[in-house]
């Protein structure tokens, strides 16, 4: 199950350049993305998520399972925009609407775990190390079902 990954990371990437995290991802990501049997797991959140969707839909031929909490339409436009055209050239496998009740951090966290249980690896991409954010969130609860993580941080 090692083949199938969860991405979790920051949504503040607006300082971070886009050759400096086209870098981070084929150092990171490429490596498990080699093989038609790779899948990642993919948050529909602006930042990490969408821009790691971006970089491998466009250089990888893995599978692509974008989950959201409630429905694609509650994400903000930026990220909707990314995931509908990656779905629309037929680069995803799926979309997965959680259809929460609330958009909240409540909903976020049920996604984070859905997109981890699925997955054999987790590879985040943290902004300092507040074990209240999302990405580290995910990546304890990662640990704590004994999956193995790779920390890159931002």
């Amino acid at each position: 199950m090692l083949n199938t990954m969860t991405i979790t990371g920051t949504r503040a990437t607006t300082d971070v350049r886009d050759d400096a995290l086209d870098e981070a991802f084929s150092t990171y990501l490429r490596p498990f993305a080699d093989g038609s049997a790779a899948h990642f797991y993919l948050g529909g959140a602006a930042g990490i998520d969408t821009k790691a969707l971006h970089w491998l839909a466009e250089n990888t031929a893995a599978g692509l399972t974008v989950a959201v909490p409630c429905t694609l339409a509650d994400q903000p436009k930026t990220a909707t925009d990314v995931v509908r055209h990656w779905r629309q050239r037929g680069r995803l496998t799926d979309v997965i609407e959680l259809r929460e009740p609330v958009l909240a951090t409540a909903a976020y966290h049920a996604r984070n775990r859905w997109m981890v249980d699925r997955s054999g690896f987790v590879i985040g991409f943290p902004r300092g190390a507040d074990p209240r954010s999302g990405t580290w969130y995910t990546l304890n609860y990662a640990a704590s079902q004994g999956k193995p993580r790779l920390i890159v941080p931002l």
